[in-house]
């Protein structure tokens, strides 16, 4: 399975919406929190070309926020390309803004 990384916001209604979809599919991500990072967005953009939350990665592959997630799976995408993702168990982590410098990194 794909790893699936999500940088969101507490008080993001897509980040809560795209997470949603991503639990109703027992999909596995890891969740990192930007709220406390006033810089976050300069950091975003740098590492996925998007400004604004949530921001999703499959494998490290920016593919976008919640719309573009949605289509994937209304499309019928999103099963696919999780499925060519790397073989490894993925559990579904918190990170907080602290953790972003070396979760953006990695």
């Amino acid at each position: 399975m794909a790893r699936v990384r999500i940088y969101s916001t507490r008080w993001c209604g897509y980040c809560v919406r795209a997470k949603g979809l991503l639990d109703a599919k027992g999909i596995e991500y890891e969740e990192v929190f930007l709220d406390d990072d006033p810089t976050f967005r300069q950091k975003l953009f740098d590492l996925t070309g998007g400004w604004t939350v949530p921001q999703i990665l499959i494998d490290g592959q920016p593919i976008g926020g919640y719309t573009e997630l949605w289509r994937l799976d209304r499309d019928g995408c999103l099963a696919e390309r999780l499925a060519r993702g790397r073989s490894r168990a993925g559990s579904r982590a918190l990170v907080g803004a602290a953790g972003f410098v070396s979760a953006w990194i990695s």
